[in-house]
């Protein structure tokens, strides 16, 4: 049975959103959060396991001393206030992918707290307040077998428990008010902030569609012109920006139709479907049903002052900063930053640029191309299959003579299309530009042979009438000649 959906802008009318945001980032140290298991992806299903991250009688847990400093980092970055004391806690709860039926984490004593960021949508900038960033340890990974490959309709599931143990921060938000109608826009730039800040910070791969972000994505509506909050929803492990922002609007539009016909929202948890939907799940609990109470095999933890602020001065540029100073050093136009920052290339072309390419160039080639390609396979940016290195690889065979940008686009997609480097592909797909100076003579001396009468336009001054000759010798030369060396080439035939 389909949802009952108010249409957005009517639903704005009537009802202002309230977002929650809880992202949750895995951290790339070595080795897992409590035990010297290996953190890393991908390997062989429970081949990274041992007593202590199986939670087998007997083990005890030792904190993972770089988790605790990327946390302290992490917390920084969002100026947020670095508990003096803080200790973790046991969640208790039960479900297949956690063997000890508790996770541990943390909950009243966070080691950040209370902090903000400011995040940008068309020029307008909206502060996102921090509740705390808390350290914890993640769990399994339930692998459904079906025909969809997830819970509903599944056969049955199979539980890989490398990820469990895996060091894990989750930044909470306060509630965030006065998005209005840009609120799952706003949803989508905070995590987009997020990704880029870890990435900056050197923390995590942030890697969404690997599970290294997730987001749970909470909203309520309120009427317009009351204060009191609606009963919110957790839209839970949403994996990528594209997503979150569908999976809210989705979610108010499923709300106000409830609230509009007198109805009641359901405090639940909903899982997010591809296809544009999301679908109950279970209902949320509160902490009290956690049972949360000190963690009794780990000491807490007090980190230095000396300590922190050595940590604090290790932060990268603040982005707001970098972002102008790069629109500086590039040159680029207020309004060609903000398509590059709305597109959330702003990462991708600074890395090409620093992998050799002129800003120009990368921008063209991440805003048409690249975008594109990304847009009609539904990803991120920094999803697409291709580096910016690769990038700044093709430019620069066109820099050097060797592709015109026409064939370079062929370049770019044979690169998508996983054929390899671009050089690779140049060599594959035969795509260099002639450079054999006979070759080409003999395709003009053809195309004027050919073409006498705009042969005669030129020789008469009429230089505009050359195109036509371009165009047969380009079509003869399969597109793989320079146009202006062409054009040269012609002209100077025809001056003799």
């Amino acid at each position: 049975m389909s949802d009952e959906l108010m249409d957005y802008d009517a639903a704005m009318e009537l009802f202002e959103p309230v977002l929650g945001l809880e992202v949750h980032v895995e951290l790339n140290t070595k080795t897992k959060m409590f035990c010297g298991c290996a953190n890393e992806f991908g390997a062989e299903p429970n081949s990274h396991t041992c007593p202590v991250c199986l939670g087998l009688p007997g083990s005890l847990p030792v904190v993972n001393a770089k988790a605790i400093e990327s946390a302290i980092r992490i917390g920084l970055s969002l100026n947020c206030s670095i508990a003096e004391r803080c200790r973790f806690a046991r969640k208790n709860y039960f479900y297949p992918d956690m063997t000890k039926d508790f996770q541990t984490s943390q909950y009243d004593e966070p080691i950040a707290f209370d902090g903000e960021v400011t995040v940008e949508v068309d020029g307008r900038e909206y502060t996102v307040p921090i509740e705390r960033a808390h350290m914890e340890e993640d769990a399994g990974k339930l692998v459904h077998q079906g025909a969809t490959g997830r819970i509903q309709g599944a056969d049955y599931s199979l539980v890989d428990y490398n990820r469990a143990g895996t060091p894990l921060i989750e930044i909470v938000t306060k509630p965030v008010y006065g998005t209005g109608a840009r609120a799952p826009e706003v949803a989508r730039a905070y995590v987009a902030f997020l990704r880029d800040q870890m990435r900056a910070l050197g923390v995590s791969d942030v890697r969404m569609e690997q599970g290294s972000l997730r987001c749970d994505a909470n909203v309520s509506l309120m009427p317009k012109g009351s204060t009191r909050l609606g009963t919110r929803t957790e839209t839970k492990n949403v994996n990528s920006l594209r997503s979150i922002e569908r999976a809210l609007r989705y979610e108010i539009c499923r709300q106000a139709a409830i609230l509009a016909a007198g109805g009641r929202v359901i405090q639940e948890t909903r899982h997010w479907h591809e296809e544009g939907v999301t679908s109950p799940g279970r209902n949320k609990e509160q902490a009290e049903d956690y049972r949360y109470f000190p963690e009794p095999d780990l000491v807490p933890i007090a980190p230095p002052r000396a300590w922190v602020e050595e940590l604090r001065a290790t932060l990268p540029e603040d982005p707001r900063a970098r972002a102008a100073r790069l629109q500086a050093e590039w040159g680029f136009t207020d309004l060609e930053m903000r398509d590059i920052r709305g597109a959330g290339a702003l990462e991708p072309i600074a890395a090409t640029v620093t992998a050799g390419a002129s800003p120009a160039a990368a921008r063209k080639w991440w805003l048409t191309e690249l975008v594109r390609y990304a847009n009609d396979q539904g990803i991120e940016l920094d999803e697409v299959p291709m580096t910016p290195a690769q990038v700044a690889q093709t430019q620069q065979l066109v820099d050097d003579g060797q592709l015109t940008d026409k064939l370079a686009r062929q370049v770019v997609e044979g690169v998508l299309a996983g054929e390899g480097e671009p050089a690779a592909v140049v060599a594959r797909r035969g795509l260099a530009v002639v450079t054999d100076e006979g070759a080409l003579q003999g395709a003009v001396d053809r195309a004027i042979a050919a073409q006498p009468d705009a042969a005669a336009k030129v020789r008469d001054g009429k230089v505009q009438a050359a195109g036509a000759l371009i165009g047969a010798v380009m079509k003869e030369m399969r597109g793989q000649a320079d146009a202006a060396t062409v054009r040269e080439l012609i002209l100077a035939t025809l001056a003799r």
